[in-house]
């Protein structure tokens, strides 16, 4: 997770094999860990306050870690239940949106008060999950549902279940939808199928969302981003072993880039020059 700035990341070391993960500070512009943290157990996808000052961590101790990111100290703990493991903060970094494995809901936290405020129930437990600019509907990727959820956050209820149109010839083959994202149009939403080896495109701008397009992976998309512009879209090849560069009008695969192994998580950070 990076500052609105994209001065700095925020990133989080799981440490499978131990009780504790870390919380590291990263410089973009030098590529130089600045400060590093001992947290709970196994940390997944955080989300910092636009400013950077406040970073919510998802731990495995069935609690969000709240983290004062100017002194690296701990501010509180918001237990949750289940298991704590995606991170969205809202544009204006007034609210946090906690997506816990094993429970059928997102949970809505004051990130400035630090307490839960709401919930939306969904049919499943949630996987990845992402807000429209305007935060008025949540998308969100659950267990069992090739596609998405898509919530009314005022109203905290689902309002449809849009499932992906997969090929037949696939369907023999079971899977599970991971990773999601609005391009920043507010025009598209792309999602990932992972063992069909599938993206695929949806129109926001009818409701609800139509699904218009296809695109053949590689091996297992797992994550996505897009560049700040809209134009590519950037997704972890997770069998591949590489990140797709996906031109977003043609909805081509311009560019493979090479990474480590299994890659998971990507995004785009435009440091201040």
């Amino acid at each position: 997770m990076t500052t609105a700035k994209g001065d700095r990341l925020f990133l989080t070391i799981e440490n499978t094999a131990g009780d504790a993960g870390e919380l590291l500070w990263f410089d973009p512009a030098t590529d130089t860990v600045t400060r590093r943290m001992t947290i709970g157990p196994r940390p997944n996808q955080p989300a910092c306050t636009p400013d950077g000052k406040v970073v919510y961590v998802p731990c495995d101790d069935a609690s969000w870690w709240v983290i004062d990111a100017v002194k690296g100290d701990l501010i509180k703990k918001i237990p949750t239940g289940g298991r704590p493991h995606n991170t969205l903060c809202s544009a204006d970094g007034a609210r946090m949106y906690l997506g816990p494995k094993g429970s059928y809901h997102v949970l809505i936290a004051d990130a400035r008060a630090h307490k839960l405020i709401g919930e939306i129930p969904l049919s499943d437990a949630p996987r990845p999950i992402v807000l429209s600019k305007d935060e008025k509907r949540l998308y969100a990727n659950v267990d069992t549902l090739i596609g998405f959820e898509v919530a009314d956050v005022e109203k905290r209820k689902v309002i449809h279940r849009v499932e992906a149109d997969v090929p037949r010839e696939l369907l023999r083959t079971a899977s599970r939808s991971h990773g999601i994202g609005i391009r920043p149009d507010q025009k598209e939403l792309w999602m990932c199928d992972v063992y069909h080896d599938r993206t695929y495109v949806f129109d926001l701008t009818v409701d609800p969302p139509s699904q218009t397009e296809t695109i053949v992976m590689k091996g297992g998309g797992y994550w996505m981003c897009f560049s700040p512009d809209g134009t590519k879209c950037y997704i972890s090849e997770r069998i591949g072993d590489t990140v797709a560069v996906i031109d977003t009008a043609t909805k081509k695969t311009v560019a493979r880039i090479a990474v480590g192994k299994a890659p998971k998580r990507v995004l785009v950070v435009t440091p201040p020059r």
